[in-house]
């Protein structure tokens, strides 16, 4: 049986996530108190039911502070060794707050009498101040501000439809240093060393998914190096995550604004993985913003 716990942020994407494993046959319910988890198990456990063989449940903030009464019913889960998994979508307070004016949606903890708070940012202080010990505890840790929908259900799918030995995600991203380091990096590479598109007039407006910024990028022989360099040192570290059981490796690249160079080097390590046998997908945290710039 496949038990997955989702949390996350309001606004982070739940939703999304939730739609994109029931496409995948997970049996998923909303909004769950965590005592009713263990009941939930046994009747499943004794259940023909081949729907209730992956299932999926959302806890979060609208339960109120659920940290306590969670980890009271995950050390009764490890002490049955029933295996779960802890699925926690963030987003930054920026992206969030758009969201919410987008949809005009409350944010739960506004108006309940429970907590004093008046606006959505002082509502999301709170929340991940509520949050922040299931955060530590999760087992994937998704941050969804530079995802469209189409992006995130891609993203959730690839990381539950696996066989074991696809155990592993690897998440390549390009991101910009000027707009700071990805906070869920495990390994971070910097490109900055190499030519600037930017300078060039003709390609200043391109992005690294282009051919034009492509060749010029790849052009120089520093570039190749490390393109070499970078390929084999995956090539070595990789297995030794898989071996010590990591199932989410996030590989950040960056350049000064993650439009160019980091494009390249994101999209062509992650081909590199795919075609040596792992599950790898890029995607590109800043591109959009230094565009638009």
């Amino acid at each position: 049986m496949e038990f997955v716990i989702v949390s996350g942020m309001s606004g982070a994407g739940k939703s999304g996530a939730v739609k994109a494993l029931e496409d995948i046959n997970f049996y998923c319910i909303d909004n769950m108190p965590p005592k009713l988890i263990p009941k939930l198990l046994e009747l499943s456990l004794h259940s023909n039911e081949r729907q209730l063989s992956k299932i999926a449940v959302v806890m979060d903030i609208r339960g109120g502070d659920i940290s306590r009464d969670l980890f009271e019913v995950l050390s009764e889960l490890d002490h049955l060794q029933c295996r779960y998994q802890i699925l926690f979508l963030d987003a930054d307070d920026e992206t969030i707050i758009r969201r919410y004016k987008q949809t005009r949606h409350k944010h739960p903890l506004i108006g309940t009498g429970l907590i004093q708070v008046d606006s959505v940012s002082q509502a999301l202080t709170r929340e991940r101040e509520l949050l922040e010990p299931i955060r530590r505890r999760a087992d994937y840790t998704v941050d969804t501000s530079m995802f469209s929908a189409m992006q995130l259900k891609d993203y959730i799918q690839r990381l539950f439809s696996r066989t074991e030995r696809e155990s592993l995600l690897i998440h390549c991203m390009s991101f910009g240093f000027k707009y700071g380091l990805p906070s869920d990096a495990d390994l971070v590479f910097d490109v900055r060393c190499l030519p600037n598109p930017f300078y060039i007039p003709s390609l200043k407006p391109k992005t690294g998914l282009e051919e034009p910024v492509r060749s010029y990028v790849m052009q120089w022989k520093e570039s190749q190096e490390l393109s070499r360099r970078l390929s084999e040192l995956l090539d070595f570290l990789v297995p030794l995550y898989q071996k010590e059981g990591k199932s989410q490796l996030v590989v950040a690249i960056g350049c000064t604004g993650g439009m160019h160079r980091s494009v390249v080097f994101c999209e062509m390590l992650a081909s590199h993985l795919n075609e040596t046998g792992y599950r790898a997908l890029a995607t590109h945290r800043d591109m959009e913003k230094s565009l638009k710039k």
